[in-house]
């Protein structure tokens, strides 16, 4: 798809992570017109409020990141935030070619049938980054879609000093909603640092199956082409 009470479950588990030099606590905290995941809107098409706090050593790091969140309650369930929670382990394979192998649990507290958890793997050579994520369990509540997987290539491109980012992906769904399920996404994402403050504006659609990823309560078609506008701050 995250502040003061993850901040504080991170600082509590610090003491056990080995020290390395360098170690970094991070946070950001922000908003977007529109929270979109792999392509789809997981707010009813609306705002979200999102954070995280991150912390790293060495090649090491966990995190923690939460955002509002609407498709839960309108499916019925009884969650209004989800919750991600990941570790890996970044580093280099040759000069210009790095990567990045980790294990995300996607949380909807109270609605357990929709919790996810993915194991990830990512090469970056140059400004490219292609990536797999490969799920152990059920898939966003998706019935007998364990081992359901996710694949996207994307590339940064600094252009007068503002961010270029292309993407393009693609969810398979596994299990008997395949067919309806499994989706391509696409993105182009144009952002700016502004000391600490990284403006965005991004172009994001699907080809998702209309019927299978349209909200219950209005209609509104979730994979539809639109233009989203966020704010992230950093510290």
């Amino acid at each position: 798809m995250k502040r003061s009470t993850l901040a504080l479950a991170v600082a509590l588990a610090l003491p056990v992570l080995p020290s390395i030099a360098h170690a970094q606590l991070s946070f950001n905290v922000g908003a977007v017109t529109d929270y979109r995941y792999r392509g789809i809107s997981q707010t009813r098409v609306k705002p979200a409020v999102q954070g995280g706090v991150d912390y790293a050593a060495g090649g090491l790091y966990v995190g923690a990141w939460a955002s509002t969140i609407k498709w839960i309650k309108d499916a019925g369930g009884d969650a209004s935030y989800e919750l991600d929670l990941y570790g890996g382990y970044k580093g280099e394979i040759s000069p210009g070619i790095g990567f990045d192998v980790g294990l995300l649990r996607y949380l909807y507290p109270s609605t357990g049938a929709a919790n996810t958890t993915e194991l990830y793997g990512a090469v970056t050579f140059g400004p490219a980054t292609v990536k797999y994520s490969h799920a152990t369990t059920n898939t966003f509540g998706n019935p007998d879609s364990k081992n359901s997987s996710y694949i996207d290539l994307s590339a940064g491109f600094d252009v007068g000093g503002f961010m270029v980012t292309p993407h393009i992906g693609y969810q398979k769904i596994d299990g008997p909603l395949s067919s309806v399920g499994s989706y391509a996404d696409y993105a182009l994402t144009v952002s700016k640092d502004f000391s600490g403050v990284l403006l965005s504006v991004a172009l994001v659609g699907t080809d998702a199956d209309k019927a299978f990823y349209s909200s219950p309560v209005n209609g509104k078609e979730l994979g539809k082409a639109g233009l989203l506008l966020g704010a992230k701050y950093s510290f």
